[in-house]
């Protein structure tokens, strides 16, 4: 069974990235490379800062990262990716409102 797996990984290879390299598929992984490179933006600021934090980038590049996935997930009718991004964009932009509406609240009490 290994030995037939370690035939076939080529193959399977070959077809997901040489047979259906399209336009949609560098724009997937585009869109997969900048919702991940949250985490290393996030993983920076706090080495940074010598504690856990959230920068406001992070969710800036997942709600940009969320979007890109999200049309690639209707682009190739994949209801696993539109499920799961549509949620969870939905749930970055609020993280955003929760943020501006603090940082409105403290600076209107600071005056």
């Amino acid at each position: 069974m290994l030995i037939q797996l370690a035939h076939d990984l080529p193959d399977y290879f070959y077809d997901v990235f040489v047979t259906r390299f399209d336009f949609w598929l560098v724009f997937g992984i585009l869109a997969q490379l900048i919702f991940g490179s949250r985490f290393i933006l996030q993983w920076i600021a706090s080495e940074r800062a010598g504690k856990s934090v959230m920068p406001l980038s992070f969710w800036f590049l997942s709600i940009a990262g969320g979007l890109m996935t999200l049309v690639y997930g209707f682009v190739r009718k994949e209801p696993v990716i539109i499920i799961g991004q549509g949620l969870s964009t939905g749930i970055y932009v609020r993280n955003l409102a929760l943020i501006f509406r603090e940082r409105a609240r403290r600076s209107g009490g600071a005056a």
